[in-house]
């Protein structure tokens, strides 16, 4: 490999999927797992980040935490607690085990389908050869 393509401060585009960002986004929340996105090389302008859960990996890849993709205003995950806690409050409506795992899932569906509107156009990443600020594509 050339020097070029084991320089990750080449990159100035990073490419990823919908479903890999909000899949790292929450198994990171969910399990507490490191999940990131992750860049191989050869190293070029334009590169494709996928998830990856890291195993002591002592390679030349770039490992991009996936909240760096995404705005201050991306939305909170929602939190169990959180769900009962509003369906609790809610007078109109009966508490129940089973309504609550539902409410959950919901509030999980919705947030899944929000994080993606918050997805930055320009991120910074840290790499071995130091910061660079990339464009950020979302595919799907």
């Amino acid at each position: 490999m050339s020097g070029d393509e084991a320089d990750p401060s080449v990159i100035r585009s990073l490419v990823v999927t919908a479903e890999d960002l909000v899949a790292a986004v929450e198994s990171r929340h969910q399990r507490g797992e490191q999940v990131v996105l992750r860049v191989t090389p050869p190293f070029s302008g334009r590169m494709r980040a996928r998830i990856h859960a890291p195993a002591g990996d002592d390679d030349m890849s770039v490992h991009v935490d996936p909240r760096a993709l995404l705005s201050e205003s991306a939305p909170a995950y929602p939190r169990p607690d959180d769900t009962e806690d509003a369906l609790r409050a809610d007078p109109d409506i009966e508490y129940t085990v089973e309504r609550h795992h539902e409410r959950h899932r919901e509030a999980l569906e919705v947030w899944r389908k929000r994080l993606v509107d918050h997805v930055v156009e320009r991120a910074n990443i840290e790499t071995a050869a130091g910061p660079v600020t990339v464009d950020v594509s979302l595919l799907g």
